[in-house]
């Protein structure tokens, strides 16, 4: 039987429904593989991207979990892909590679005075909220007023963890150094701003409910933001989930905060429609001051169209959650455009002939680009083993197969890797320091202590 050696890069979802799957269905050949992760943990964004109050998606690790602990797919962590391992080396020693590193960079978002002082990107700020060990472990929350822009769930997660108070967090896995942090903020407003109206967001229904169950915060909208057109009303009465998330929006117009009237809260959360960032103002030391939208309306079209009308929001720091960005690869080709590995069904494609580039594959958001929930990376991962289980004749031939290469070739250069019975102990680590706080974990975030503890040491 045919041996096939798979290099896997990224231990997120999709590099491991890819392992999986490729382990579950394949016949004809005997199947080796090995995952390679930069962290020293694995499960990527689901680890390190979802809000810690979010304990059902971060549920999927449950089944994360099986696939790994079968024993049938080795995992390197701590392993940086271009720096502890090289293209070149997984040639040498791999049939195939199938890049899943994701998308973690924030989109850019190209407005005057958007890298002002106080202006971050939502990937670190959720990076830092995660506990993710290559972020600082501070952050500088320091205004009562705060603007978020974007309208899907990663702007709802940003702007719950900040209106939330810190104590209700405290049940979760809510790093104890971010803990603090939170509850030491002065936010009183958080305002979030949506170029499109209410019947054409992103977020799901469940995180939009999550919002207004928010103890003492006031969800405060605007009745002008409700005037809806044809498309809108025909969206609310033909999609259900827009229907959902117009009831919800629509039950939140019945509360005294609206029209920022003011409830009794001690903390509102503002949503503004129809609203397209134009300028971050400034003050004298060069610090987020306001953010200045034009009001939108509908171009008859299902897009939007500026009125004309300019309006200022005072604040003192702003968050752009307008999409995540894929990272280039060392050796890789990469579509600097869209942020993501060029490539027909997962068959990496060549930078300039589109050409497929043999032995090389790409599964997930470096895939496809940052759409799609967790279902869409396994259907995403299918189509990419399909090609690479037909592709046998444009195979790597590599020098040295063996399974013992790799563990040498890392010790030889002193990295200190982490492997399957590591995460364990740094699991079991965590369980138990959030055991006498009743709480999920505490996660431990700096790299060498996440390392010393997976190896033992």
């Amino acid at each position: 039987m045919t041996k096939l050696r798979l290099a896997i890069v990224g231990a997120g979802p999709a590099g491991i429904y890819a392992a999986d799957i490729l382990l579950k269905t394949e016949r004809k050949f005997d199947v080796s593989i090995d995952l390679f992760e930069q962290l020293p943990a694995p499960y990527g964004l689901v680890r390190y991207g979802v809000a810690p109050d979010h304990p059902r998606i971060k549920g999927v690790i449950g089944a994360l979990r099986e696939v790994l602990d079968r024993g049938d797919i080795r995992i390197f962590g701590n392993v940086r892909f271009g720096q502890d391992i090289t293209l070149d080396d997984l040639k040498r020693h791999y049939n195939a590679v199938i890049f899943a590193t994701g998308a973690i960079r924030d989109a850019d978002l190209d407005i005057p005075g958007i890298d002002a002082e106080g202006s971050f990107g939502a990937a670190d700020f959720v990076s830092w909220f995660d506990g993710h060990p290559d972020v600082p472990r501070t952050w500088p929350l320091t205004a009562s007023s705060v603007g978020v822009i974007g309208n899907g769930n990663v702007a709802l997660d940003i702007s719950r963890i900040l209106a939330k108070h810190a104590i209700d967090l405290l049940p979760t896995e809510v790093p104890q150094n971010v803990y603090e942090i939170l509850e030491a903020s002065p936010v009183t407003d958080v305002h979030v701003f949506g170029r499109r109206g209410p019947a054409q967001v992103k977020f799901t229904p469940l995180e939009l409910r999550e919002l207004g169950e928010l103890r003492d915060v006031d969800m405060v909208v605007y009745d002008e933001d409700f005037d809806y057109d044809e498309a809108s009303k025909t969206a609310v009465a033909t999609n259900k989930q827009v229907k959902v998330i117009d009831r919800i929006l629509q039950s939140w117009r019945q509360r005294d905060s609206v029209n920022n009237a003011g409830g009794s809260a001690s903390r509102r959360l503002h949503l503004h429609f129809w609203a397209r960032p134009v300028e971050v103002r400034t003050d004298e030391a060069g610090r987020v001051a306001a953010l200045v939208y034009e009001r939108t309306r509908p171009d008859g079209h299902g897009g939007v169209e500026g009125t004309g009308e300019l309006r200022e929001v005072t604040m003192g720091q702003l968050y752009r959650a307008v999409g995540y960005f894929g990272s280039p690869l060392p050796g890789v080709p990469f579509d600097e455009r869209h942020g993501v590995i060029p490539n027909h069904e997962g068959q990496v494609l060549a930078q300039d002939s589109n050409e497929r580039v043999p032995g090389m594959y790409a599964t997930g958001w470096i895939k496809r680009g940052p759409v799609g929930l967790i279902g869409h990376t396994k259907s995403d991962a299918m189509e990419t083993i399909q090609h690479l289980v037909t592709d046998q004749g444009s195979w790597w031939q590599p020098e040295d197969p063996s399974e013992e290469a790799i563990p040498a070739l890392l010790a030889e250069r002193g990295i200190a890797w982490t492997d399957l019975e590591g995460w364990h102990r740094l699991d079991q680590h965590e369980i138990a320091l959030g055991e006498p706080q009743g709480r999920a974990r505490v996660k431990v975030v700096p790299r060498d202590e996440m390392v010393r503890i997976s190896r033992g040491e």
